[in-house]
């Protein structure tokens, strides 16, 4: 059972409104841990905004195109090659190559949100952007090959009630951690390169163990899509998608988790 004092801090993260777009806002999307693997979430927020559509849209490589109700433009693991045309409000950067940031962003993005901290440590990022809630979930990443401790980040955007995930350059399995710090993750978006990140099999598990409604195939290269979704199982559908975009909402989600290939992936 939960304890009394837990909910109490649920309770209080729930009242917490931010007063500035750099405070922390309480998660609709975070899991308190019962007894790890197995969780219960919580929705700490006071009013699901469960209305409107979110547009997703696959722009190249690792970079998605996020577009909420509110009209808030978000590009994932942006390096100035795909998704900046129009150009976004808000980017997401890993420092993995050069294919998933840049250093010399547009001055015009209103908001850069490195998976990185330039100074040491952890990233650390918790930011409302008029509909959307923005928050990272730090991992390591290879580099030289050498493991450089919370060199990536897992973005999460918290959006019309959705959850919805980038796994950026994942080089290691996640730990119980780092599952309950992400929490429900509604659609989540994969790299399946099968090598360069980890290997589809390692991928596929993690992909298993959130069990999102949508999963996003992305970083492909040469990975036979079919290794991928084999690896996943009957219980996922796959469908393939003409399109480069789709919209999403709370109550659009496939009531069968479903691996949803988006034309160019």
């Amino acid at each position: 059972m939960i304890s009394i004092r837990l909910l109490a801090v649920i309770l209080l993260l729930s009242l917490a409104t931010p007063a500035s777009a750099q405070e922390e806002a309480p998660s609709q999307c975070l899991a308190v841990a019962q007894s790890l693997p197995n969780v219960t979430y919580a929705n700490f927020s006071l009013a699901q905004a469960e209305e409107g559509e979110v547009t997703i849209t696959y722009a190249g490589h690792s970079t998605y195109i996020v577009e909420t109700p509110a009209g808030v433009r978000i590009a994932t693991d942006f390096s100035g090659v795909y998704g900046g045309d129009p150009l976004p409000r808000v980017v997401t950067m890993n420092k993995a190559h050069r294919t998933h940031y840049t250093e010399m962003p547009d001055p015009g993005i209103e908001h850069v949100l490195r998976g990185w901290n330039p100074d040491g440590g952890p990233a650390k990022h918790a930011v409302v952007i008029d509909d959307v809630y923005i928050r990272n979930v730090p991992t390591d990443i290879r580099r030289w090959g050498e493991m450089e401790r919370d060199g990536n980040s897992i973005f999460i955007f918290e959006v019309a009630g959705l959850c919805i995930g980038h796994l950026g350059h994942l080089h290691h399995h996640l730990e119980d951690a780092h599952y309950g710090a992400i929490g429900r993750l509604d659609v989540v978006m994969v790299p399946i390169d099968g090598g360069m990140t980890l290997s589809v099999d390692a991928m596929s598990e993690i992909a298993k163990r959130l069990f999102s409604s949508i999963i996003l195939p992305m970083h492909r290269h040469a990975t036979p899509m079919g290794e991928f979704t084999a690896a996943m199982g009957e219980t996922f559908d796959v469908r393939f998608s003409e399109e480069r975009s789709f919209k999403v909402s709370l109550r659009s989600l496939p009531k069968r988790p479903t691996i949803l290939v988006l034309e160019g992936v």
